[in-house]
């Protein structure tokens, strides 16, 4: 036996179980997920034509199994509206109202029957002809048919949009078999009409999957550039953490090593002692270049710059030298009596106003910039304010995450940082940085600061 054989064996084994799982449930969404077709929030919307379709149906399908089939007023009436509740219902619970459908069909194949034995006698003219009664489908049998298959084929997989149909043309087949087939639609045009009805709806649904696929992907893709962006902020942090770290760790090293020789007659323990603190800086700092050669294989930055001193506050400067030669005009201020602070505040406060001024630059082109550097007694407060753009603001190609790396620099230091639109339709970023001093120094007095 060979290989394709064997598999068209164990899916015809198979076939019983799978159609029991697919069309066997009443689950809102038989494809066994939660998310829903997003054309499914129009449905208050589509309710409305589809509710003027079912009553017209119900009049249609009431005349026919009434008057031409002769099941009775109330019962041809009940018929005739289970299938144009379960045209409404396909909407919320496709499966079931499908199967309510074939099952109608299937109950009034009987009257059907005995409606088709009888003869149409017309006395005046002296023709008897068969009655022959258009059935199981009529205009309006075709039309529920095809429209519960059509939203069907919308809610599920094209696998049990092909069961049903194929379920329905042959239960349609076997229930007029014994029954001549009148005036209607031929079998052959109601099988047609029913397949369009399934291939159009199977090819809708295909395409709302391919665009809600679409949709995810690009969240997904804009998730992604995010959490890279941001982790690319936080390995530039550790770097340039690791830079202030290791130069104190450098420090304490050579003050370890030079302590013996400061004191007379050092004894073994003393000597013991600040060996080990020697010896414990400079495994630390080996570690820590360790860290940054891992940091750094990636880092897209030349090799000088890779290198280069952390900028601080004295470089300020500088950096507003360069935004005014790109055609901003940015004036700087200065309250307080600026004191030492340590590389890591001073390292953040450079770095907050520099993307401060990127992002003014970018998204606020023709505006004013001001800059602010406040130091208090125990904080030092950067304030980046810019006005309302002088011109129209081209979309931005960047991934806009600048501000989460202010956050981190922050949040890394314990301080805060507030950002938000002016009154005046501006933009402004204020952080607060904690006012720590490099170690080992003492901050001098200040006489004006006492009387606060």
């Amino acid at each position: 036996m060979t290989k394709r054989a064997a598999r068209v064996l164990r899916e015809l084994r198979e076939l019983p179980r799978t159609l029991h799982k697919d069309l066997m449930t009443s689950a809102t969404d038989p494809n066994g997920r939660y998310e829903q077709p997003r054309w499914l929030d129009w449905r208050p919307v589509i309710m409305v034509p589809l509710v003027l379709l079912a009553v017209f149906l119900l009049v249609a399908n009431t005349n026919q199994y009434t008057f031409e089939l002769g099941t009775g007023l109330l019962l041809g009436l009940l018929l005739a509206g289970i299938q144009a509740v379960a045209l409404v219902v396909t909407l919320y619970r496709p499966v079931p109202a499908w199967w309510t459908s074939v099952l109608v069909m299937v109950v009034v194949t009987p009257f059907a029957v005995n409606a088709g034995s009888g003869q149409l006698v017309f006395p005046r003219e002296g023709i008897t002809i068969p009655d022959r009664v258009a059935f199981p489908w009529n205009g309006a049998g075709i039309a529920v048919q095809a429209g519960v298959l059509f939203l069907l084929a919308l809610r599920v997989r094209p696998r049990i949009t092909a069961e049903a149909l194929t379920i329905t043309v042959l239960v349609g087949f076997a229930c007029g078999a014994a029954v001549p087939w009148g005036d209607g639609p031929g079998p052959g045009v109601a099988a047609a009409v029913l397949l369009i009805a399934a291939v159009m709806g199977a090819a809708l649904r295909g395409l709302a999957v391919a665009r809600t696929r679409l949709v995810v992907q690009e969240e997904l893709t804009a998730e992604e550039r995010a959490r890279r962006t941001l982790l690319e902020e936080r390995n530039r942090i550790a770097r340039e953490l690791h830079d202030v770290v290791a130069h104190h760790m450098s420090v304490i090293s050579i003050q370890a090593q030079v302590v013996p020789h400061l004191v007379d007659n050092p004894s073994d323990e003393l000597r013991e002692n600040v060996e080990g603190i020697r010896r414990n800086a400079v495994d630390a700092l080996t570690e820590l270049r360790r860290v940054l050669g891992v940091l750094r294989s990636e880092d897209p930055l030349p090799q000088a710059a890779r290198h280069a001193p952390q900028p601080t506050l004295d470089r300020l400067d500088e950096l507003i030298g360069n935004a005014r030669g790109a055609g901003v005009e940015v004036t700087a201020g200065t309250t307080g009596k600026p004191r030492p602070l340590s590389p890591g505040v001073e390292l953040s406060a450079f770095r907050i106003v520099q993307e401060a001024l990127s992002n003014a630059m970018r998204h606020a082109p023709g505006a004013r910039v001001r800059v602010e550097i406040g130091h208090g007694a125990s904080e030092v407060t950067v304030r980046v304010t810019n006005t309302a753009p002088g011109r129209a603001v081209p979309p931005s190609p960047g991934a806009g995450h600048g501000l989460l790396g202010m956050r981190e620099r922050a949040a890394m230091l314990g301080g805060e940082i507030v950002t938000g639109p002016t009154p005046d339709g501006g933009y402004e970023v204020a952080a607060i940085l904690p006012a720590q001093p490099p170690a080992g120094h003492t901050a001098p007095a200040d006489p004006a600061e006492d009387h606060r």
